[in-house]
């Protein structure tokens, strides 16, 4: 076979679903695994779905997630252009070759005629080849006077055609179910299946990586080959991505792309490794790749035919752990502007919380909520004080409360030494003097600091964060709750 080359062709509608992304990515570790080249490859054709700005968006995708490729725009190469809207003039030529060979045909139909049709006909609508009994200078006559028209492509009605595919084995279907599919638009613009072959042809590519409802098409796709006599390329088609047992996964219902993922607060690198393992089986039970890694590893044998669901606890958990792995200082760094965002004017120390809540997090969105407390004290049930694990009610946390405020008051070194391990030593010690379990002080006091029944630290890691002024506002407070409710 050569070189081995793949191809990613988004059209740009605006985001990038993640059906789309696992194509691509594929399709690159395809490329990479084999020593071959990726390609990227825009199909701007259908003007009426291009979305203003999506050409970015594919760009900003790959580069998130590191699936560079080897040609492509901005990037260049031999086979170019690479975005087909600047390609118009050689798809009408091929067009023209097709018609010279008996394999296509000029079509005048207008649109009233093939809605009346439509409307007859109902689903089982196929173009009824009105125009393929046109004369030679029948067609050169509509075309000198200026007759808006498409060209069909003809398809054998006789016989049957047979395509093998990596995923699916081989298929085979009747010609006489095939359509007379259009290759060239009125507007002079191919279409997506007609650009397709003559771009995959032109740019060498070798592996075709698409979803499996371009299953159905591939025949039409196959027989356009077999007209030009070009070799025909290894098809791989995906099942699909389910959002549960019945339904795909579909931006138009609402489902994530991956800009949404992103927003939410997931990692690029743990959507691409949880995407990777969608219709990919590594054999074992491994589950954590870097891209760096999956081109090592990755077999077109791996790929498999059942519908994949995607998880979204699997992907949170997956998400979770890539954070926990993370230096604190990419974490930091990526956790600052969610911490800025709940402290406001706060003056608390964004490392430390940033510290406390990275074992804690499994998306950054997640971390405003967490932490809004260190902000201003919510509003809270003093029910939360009463915990049976932890052996306290009301009239314990109150005194634990009181002891804790008594002791803060008296101790000079912890006001020079206001640290985590040093409260923790004083709390427990304050505990045993007054012959109390250590959870009966540290539970209340958390409590009093966060307005929490769950908080990411306990009582001393809070108050640290806080500082000596904050958390004697919030233990007094918490006293002055407790004993309005138990003099009630």
């Amino acid at each position: 076979m050569g070189e081995v080359r793949t191809r990613f062709a988004p059209s740009p509608t605006g985001f990038m679903h993640i059906g789309n992304l696992r194509t691509a990515l594929y399709e690159y570790l395809i490329a990479r695994s084999q020593g071959g080249k990726f390609i990227l490859r825009i199909e701007d054709t259908d003007q009426e779905r291009y979305v203003e700005g999506a050409m970015d968006v594919v760009y900003d995708t790959l580069k998130a997630t590191g699936i560079s490729y080897d040609e492509g725009p901005g990037v260049g190469g031999d086979y170019g252009p690479y975005i087909q809207s600047e390609r118009r003039g050689i798809y009408m030529e091929y067009a023209r070759q097709l018609i010279e060979k008996g394999a296509a045909y000029y079509c005048f139909c207008t649109k009233e005629r093939l809605d009346s049709l439509r409307e007859s006909e109902g689903a089982s609508f196929t173009y009824d080849r009105h125009c393929l009994s046109l004369t030679k200078e029948e067609v050169e006559r509509n075309l000198a006077e200026g007759k808006p028209f498409v060209i069909r492509q003809k398809v054998p009605r006789e016989g049957r055609t047979t395509f093998t595919d990596v995923v699916y084995g081989d298929i085979t279907v009747d010609n006489d179910t095939l359509d007379d599919q259009i290759l060239i638009k009125s507007d002079g613009m191919p279409t997506y299946n007609f650009a397709n072959v003559v771009d995959d042809h032109l740019m060498k590519i070798t592996h075709v990586v698409r979803g499996n409802e371009y299953l159905s098409s591939t025949p039409k796709y196959n027989i356009l080959y077999q007209s030009f006599g070009w070799d025909i390329p290894v098809y791989i088609h995906l099942p699909s991505i389910m959002k549960d047992a019945h339904n795909k996964l579909s931006k138009r219902n609402g489902d994530a792309s991956f800009q949404d993922l992103v927003k939410k607060g997931y990692l690029p690198e743990a959507i691409l490794n949880y995407i990777a393992l969608l219709g990919w089986s590594p054999g074992g039970t491994r589950e954590f790749y870097t891209l760096k890694e999956l081109e090592e590893d990755f077999t077109i044998e791996g790929l498999n035919k059942s519908p994949s669901i995607f998880d979204t606890e699997k992907l949170k958990w997956m998400n979770a752990e890539y954070i926990r792995k993370l230096s604190p200082e990419d974490f930091t760094a990526l956790a600052r502007p969610y911490i800025e965002e709940a402290l406001g004017n706060s003056a608390c120390d964004i490392g430390k919380i940033s510290a406390l809540i990275q074992q804690r997090t499994e998306i950054l969105t997640d971390i405003p909520d967490k932490i809004s407390f260190f902000r201003e004290l919510p509003e809270y049930s003093s029910e939360i004080y009463c915990h049976k694990k932890m052996k306290t009610d009301r009239e314990i946390s109150l005194r634990a409360l009181k002891l804790t405020r008594d002791l803060i008051l008296r101790n000079d070194e912890l006001e020079h030494e206001w640290t985590s391990p040093k409260l923790y030593e004083a709390f427990c010690l304050l505990a045993s003097e007054n012959e109390m379990k250590n959870s009966q002080i540290l539970w209340p006091v958390r409590t009093a600091l966060s307005g929490r029944e769950v908080s990411p630290g306990g009582a001393t890691e809070l108050a640290e964060i806080l500082g000596r002024g904050e958390t004697m506002k919030r233990i007094e407070a918490g006293i002055s709750k407790l004993e309005k409710e138990l003099e009630g």
